[in-house]
């Protein structure tokens, strides 16, 4: 695969690291003392707050000042397809509930695509004081040091995280899944950010990651990330990650583990 044209990825870079330092700076010291819920998005329990559409906000008209021709995805409703080729996929806020909770896991993840592939990605995780990101080709860093994920563990001991829906009746197939894993793994985290999950598989702090119904903006940043890092990502069997089921892990976990989740049906009601 043809690597990206090293000065745009510096300068997609540079804005995307930019762009998140100032949405987690506004996440993290302007969080409202009385922050609530703005709206509900798939269910009553999957909520986005008056936080999340300022930091798209600032995200896009960030970007957009320097890169006017760029496309934009994002999850509170940025969408356009943009005329340069570059398009950004952004969460502006990843892990919105732990955010209402004042729980720390939370993250800003953004993305750039050049020509449908992603080559740059940085989620931040303020409430760590960290930043990871990547370049297509070019490897995994956090904080600006290389990280690599880590060694395969013994059958039967890998550490796995997985998250939940927020529509009922998934989250009900997805718990009978993780019913019959747990026995078969040394133990299951669920830790509310599929962008910081991604990310800790990438650092050593997880051995692999599963989910369904994820989005584009969820995973773009964080599956790059991973894959430079040296882990191993895909969907189904011989898929890359999509909406039916994203799988990210160390060689050697993530080959059974996606067997296994293919065979335990992980992937439908």
């Amino acid at each position: 695969m043809t690597e990206p044209d090293p000065h745009l990825a510096a300068e997609l870079l540079d804005l995307a690291l930019e762009a998140a330092r100032q949405a987690g700076a506004l996440l993290r010291d302007g969080r409202p003392a009385d922050l609530g819920v703005a709206a509900t998005k798939s269910s009553p329990v999957d909520v986005v707050t008056e936080m999340d559409t300022a930091c798209e906000k600032l995200i896009v008209e960030l970007i957009s000042a320097r890169r006017p021709d760029d496309g934009f995805l994002g999850e509170e409703g940025a969408s356009s397809p943009g005329t340069s080729g570059v398009r950004w996929v952004v969460d502006p806020l990843d892990g919105t509930v732990n955010y209402l909770y004042g729980l720390p896991t939370w993250a800003v993840s953004i993305a750039a695509e050049v020509d449908g592939r992603a080559v740059v990605g940085v989620v931040a995780v303020p409430e760590r004081g960290e930043t990871f990101h990547a370049v297509a080709g070019g490897g995994a860093y956090l904080d600006g040091e290389r990280i690599g994920c880590r060694p395969a563990p013994a059958p039967g001991q890998a550490l796995v995280c997985t998250g939940f829906n927020y529509v009922r009746e998934v989250r009900e197939h997805q718990a009978e899944v993780v019913r019959a894993l747990i026995a078969e793994v040394r133990d299951i985290r669920r830790g509310g950010s599929a962008a910081v999950d991604l990310c800790d598989v990438a650092c050593g702090r997880l051995d692999g990651y599963y989910e369904r119904g994820l989005h584009p903006w969820d995973m773009a940043a964080g599956v790059l990330i991973a894959r430079e890092a040296g882990a191993l990502s895909g969907g189904r069997p011989g898929e890359e990650p999509s909406g039916e089921l994203v799988v990210t892990a160390v060689p050697g976990v993530f080959e059974p583990l996606q067997a296994r989740l293919e065979e335990l049906g992980a992937w439908h009601d």
